[in-house]
């Protein structure tokens, strides 16, 4: 049987655990703003500055429809931050990149994370980060794991954490 003082510490971490994911979220959507993107807009442009987008694929990763990844792409156009090309290799495919002011605006979300990356994490002493990164592995190891054995089991009644977000990420686990 798992002590009570075990079972508190691991609700503890989850909560901060949580936390950080909603406060990186947060923050995220806060650099979009600053130049007036959503972060959907942010990651659409990180990836067509990739020179390798397709959006089906963008989609399919991201557990996103076609249609809200099209919906994204037609602001970013209409915004001037990206253009598209039928692709010279086959007419049946889009080519995307980004603009000047695309690649500006990416510039300042990227110098603007940086700074912020500069300010919270740099300072922190070796050794913490190091095992922080470490355990962090192995966390996301044990929940990917658990999710892959779990994928097609119903949960045991009367078990739900009450978390349905429908998709792994990690932080309801």
């Amino acid at each position: 049987m798992v002590k009570k003082a075990r079972i508190e510490t691991v609700h503890t971490a989850i909560e901060r655990l949580t936390r950080l994911c909603e406060l990186f979220q947060e923050r995220r959507e806060q650099l979009a703003s600053r130049v007036g993107l959503t972060e959907a807009q942010w990651e659409v442009l990180e990836e067509i500055s990739t020179e390798r987008f397709m959006p089906s694929m963008f989609a399919q990763r991201e557990e996103q429809s076609r249609a809200a990844v099209s919906k994204v792409i037609r602001l970013l156009l209409d915004r001037g931050l990206v253009r598209v090309a039928i692709s010279s290799t086959d007419g049946r495919q889009r080519d995307y990149a980004l603009t000047a002011d695309g690649k500006a605006t990416l510039a300042k979300l990227r110098t603007e994370r940086e700074k912020a990356i500069a300010a919270i994490w740099v300072e922190l002493d070796q050794e913490s980060l190091t095992q922080f990164s470490d355990f962090s592995a192995q966390l996301i190891e044990r929940i990917e794991q658990y999710a892959r054995k779990n994928v097609n089991h119903e949960p045991a009644s009367g078990h739900s954490s009450g978390h349905s977000s429908g998709h792994s990420s990690g932080t309801k686990e």
